[in-house]
């Protein structure tokens, strides 16, 4: 019997049997330099913007601040240790409590969004998959438009804006599941997920519209836009432990399933054949993907082209290969969203720019030309 013809990427040293893992040389080396690259872009990216704004904050200015504010137990501080000065109380309020937050939610969101994005194309083999396929972003929409508009509460208690978007996009989600699922009978498939992800989308679009149209009055329509097209504006510690612990924790672990998406790219047979559990594997993912996407949203509002973009962008770069990509992708996420935040807030000084709009202005000609530089894509 001839051996059948490698369908493969060219880095595989053969090909493999029913019950045999996939033997990949990976460029291990070529990788960590891109990851301690990108890491190192990302620490500079923060500690820079936190410099940028109408006053003047140099970086001695942001490591005094971070010092005089991480206590390490018995009130000492990593001033104390390190015996610098603490700043004036409004530069370093400044610093601590106004763009440091800022910066670092725009961080983990961007991160997140990018490793969702990249998530998502694999799952479901659609170059044109977004973490908001799901119906997630109108559903968190609706939610925030509706406590925004209307004064949601429960139990007689203010439902707070994160907390509605949240569940806004998990009540989206269950509903594209069970959608799926009843077409499917029982099974997820990627065509069926993706319909069902624009039908409770258009759903909740059409919903949130309707909620503005009839309850909007006066500046509430200011806040309401700026919520719909994306804003980190007003970023306080609580969303860096929403958006960041979000990242970290679920992102950490999608990172991990690099090998399991390879499969995937091969199709749901090729994947079985390799030992993956698709349906279950593919549940479990959708559901982190969507958790991850809600929280982020929640704190954000809708960033467009992130999450789209940034996969094609890094793919391009680096190759196929899904360990590679993930960590690659969170670290181009995070520190394009943090350039992005701040041109938003300082381009047009003192009016800021909601940043998705700015995502979407630099996104689409960035895919555009990514498009005509790689033709061969089909």
């Amino acid at each position: 019997m001839s051996k059948p013809p490698n369908p493969w990427p060219p880095n595989c040293t053969h090909w493999p049997s029913m019950t045999e893992p996939l033997a990949v040389v990976e460029p291990a080396k070529t990788t960590r330099l891109w990851v301690l690259a990108g890491s190192a872009v990302l620490v500079a990216s923060v500690i820079v913007a936190v410099t940028i704004g109408p006053a003047e904050i140099s970086i001695t200015d942001v490591w005094r601040s971070i010092a005089s504010n991480l206590c390490l137990g018995e009130g000492r501080c990593l001033s104390d240790v390190f015996g610098l000065e603490s700043l004036p109380r409004l530069r370093d309020a400044m610093v601590w409590d106004v763009r440091l937050p800022r910066v670092l939610t725009a961080a983990a969101v961007g991160g997140g969004l990018a490793i969702c994005g990249m998530v998502m194309q694999s799952l479901t083999r659609n170059p044109l998959a977004d973490p908001y396929l799901l119906g997630l972003s109108s559903g968190a929409s609706l939610g925030a438009v509706s406590v925004l508009l209307l004064g949601l509460s429960v139990a007689g208690v203010a439902v707070a804006q994160p907390v509605a978007a949240f569940g806004g996009a998990m009540a989206a989600l269950a509903l594209t599941l069970l959608l799926t699922t009843a077409a499917g009978r029982g099974t997820l498939s990627p065509a069926r997920t993706v319909l069902a992800g624009l039908a409770v989308g258009q759903l909740a679009a059409a919903a949130t519209s309707f909620v503005i149209f009839w309850s909007v009055r006066g500046d509430q329509a200011r806040e309401v836009l700026a919520w719909l097209m994306g804003s980190i504006a007003g970023a306080t510690w609580a969303s860096v432990a929403v958006a960041l612990g979000a990242t970290l924790v679920i992102g950490t672990a999608l990172a991990f399933t690099g090998r399991t998406l390879d499969a995937f790219a091969f199709g749901d047979t090729a994947a079985a054949a390799l030992g993956v559990n698709v349906q279950r594997t593919r549940w479990t993912l959708l559901i982190g993907v969507a958790v991850l996407t809600g929280a982020l949203v929640s704190q954000s509002g809708s960033i467009g082209f992130i999450g789209l973009v940034i996969p094609h962008a890094v793919r391009l770069l680096v190759g196929a290969q899904h360990r590679a990509l993930l960590p690659l992708c969170a670290l181009a996420g995070a520190s394009i969203l943090v350039w992005a935040d701040t041109l938003a807030r300082t381009v047009f000084a003192p009016r800021e720019l909601p940043v998705g709009i700015l995502t979407a202005a630099l996104g689409a000609p960035v895919f555009a030309a990514l498009l005509l530089r790689n033709r061969s894509v089909k």
